[in-house]
């Protein structure tokens, strides 16, 4: 297991969701967003999954996953990559489900605010419609790669 870096645990915390790939059998990439419930600075990353679909088969057959995150904004992301476990939704602990709904909760709340203020975006909140969470994936994670361009990591260090 990889440990995270504050720097990488703080950022994940800002983002509202990850893309996760998985490899389907017919060994090509399948994506899909998913939401962080929680982060474990030793190496952990659980994420919240409330569809049963293509990504949970694909755990199944072959656990190897990363996830891929980026603010475009300030030009920086990173991919995870490790192995993925299943957590059934009957063994998801109570503290983890309220998360989610906390995390559900305020994206609500920031797509009303930046609909009032801002773009109008979506007219109704999807976030509202999301089914209960069927189950949870937990990456361990072996390998972490720095997206931001190598110029820009030279710039910061000697900046």
């Amino acid at each position: 297991m990889k440990q995270l870096s504050t720097l990488i645990v703080d950022f994940l915390r800002t983002q509202d969701f990850v893309i996760i790939s998985s490899i389907d059998k017919h060994g090509f990439p399948h994506s899909s967003c998913k939401d962080i419930v929680k982060i474990d600075p030793a190496g952990e990353i659980y994420l919240m999954d409330v569809y049963h679909g293509m990504t949970s088969k694909n755990i199944a057959q072959n656990p190897a996953v990363s996830i891929t995150v980026v603010d475009e904004h300030k030009f920086i992301g990173y991919c995870l990559k490790g192995r993925a476990r299943i957590i059934q939704d009957e063994q998801i602990s109570p503290e983890i489900l309220k998360t989610w709904e906390d995390n559900i909760t305020s994206r609500l709340a920031k797509r009303l605010l930046k609909n009032l203020y801002q773009d109008k975006g979506q007219s109704h909140h999807p976030e509202a419609k999301l089914p209960h969470p069927k189950y949870m994936i937990v990456l361990e994670v072996l390998e972490i790669v720095d997206l931001a361009p190598h110029q820009l990591k030279k710039e910061v260090e000697h900046g």
